[in-house]
């Protein structure tokens, strides 16, 4: 989704500038001047969660920087919508906001106000005064955590046990880690989150995923990356290495004469499945040449004669 060609803006747009692009468009799309008209409705909340992410600093840079696709799997649409200052520009149509942020005193932002606390659209019809509208008791927070597992998490998936709270109190909640996932994903765990303030449902718990570090493997999306280091002759006249595999298999791989450092062989079939159902990526072996730093006066000799012979 690109934020400015939504508000017909760009990325040197100033505050003010991106604040008059959505008025702009909120106005022309707000479903009470477009009664039925579901590709407005559309229109409407593109705008509204455009805004959201370039009127605030923190969203706009993160937007930027990573663009839209990554900066969807670090934000959910809660985190898009939280803080959103909407209120001055809803306002305009006829919403009373009070001072806590929320419709007439309440938590909720102004968007959960207008959609009914969802995407689904004006589900509660905000007329021209909006002055009967019943609003919806707002959400409790979101809780976000940290969550580190293995590689060998990755790779068959894992079950783990989250504790919510201290001592005796302490809430023991379960959470599925699917196969292939990657650092930066999170996992959604909904009514995990803070109680609501006024009788709303609770919030989520999200975990943010992050990977460790292996002793022998890297990471390259769904392929495993593993340094081998061969001596010179291995590498002139072609030899034969182990590769271990994350399951604890080893297997002989066949290094081709003349082979360069840095090149790469392939074991397929062998890295991280791309999914719980995905297939499996492949482990790569990246050479090494081996110079040693010392060498006795046999193999000097040799290397002499090698040198003579132009290699």
């Amino acid at each position: 989704m690109d934020y400015y060609k939504i508000l017909n803006t760009n990325k040197n747009a100033s505050k003010d500038e991106i604040k008059k692009a959505y008025r702009k468009l909120a106005m022309k799309y707000h479903p009470d001047r477009n009664k039925g008209d579901k590709k407005a409705e559309e229109k409407f909340k593109e705008a509204n969660e455009a805004y959201a992410v370039l009127s605030d600093p923190e969203k706009k840079q993160q937007y930027d920087t990573y663009g839209s696709t990554d900066f969807h799997k670090r934000y959910s649409q809660e985190d898009i919508f939280k803080n959103a200052d909407l209120g001055s520009i809803f306002r305009e149509f006829g919403i009373n906001f009070g001072s806590t942020g929320g419709p007439r005193g309440g938590g909720a932002s102004p968007f959960d106000a207008f959609f009914g606390g969802g995407m689904g659209g004006a589900s509660q019809g905000c007329g021209s005064s909006c002055g009967g509208q019943q609003f919806r008791p707002s959400k409790g927070s979101d809780y976000k955590l940290e969550l580190t597992i293995s590689l060998d998490d990755v790779l068959s998936g894992t079950e783990k046990t989250i504790s919510l709270g201290r001592g005796s109190a302490a809430e023991k909640v379960s959470v599925k880690v699917p196969a292939g996932i990657e650092s930066g994903k999170k996992l959604r765990i909904t009514g995990k989150g803070s109680p609501s303030p006024n009788g709303g449902p609770p919030g989520d718990l999200y975990l943010l995923i992050q990977v460790a570090a292996h002793n022998l493997f890297s990471r390259d999306g769904n392929n495993l990356i593993i340094e081998k280091e061969i001596p010179y002759s291995g590498a002139v006249l072609g030899t034969k290495i182990p590769v271990p595999t994350l399951e604890g298999k080893q297997f002989n791989v066949k290094v081709p004469a003349g082979v360069q450092p840095n090149a790469k062989l392939r074991l397929k079939g062998h890295g991280l499945p791309s999914g719980p159902m995905g297939p499996r990526g492949d482990i790569l072996v990246r050479i090494a040449v081996s110079i040693p730093k010392e060498i006795n006066a046999s193999q000097k000799d040799l290397l002499k004669q090698l040198a003579a012979a132009g290699l």
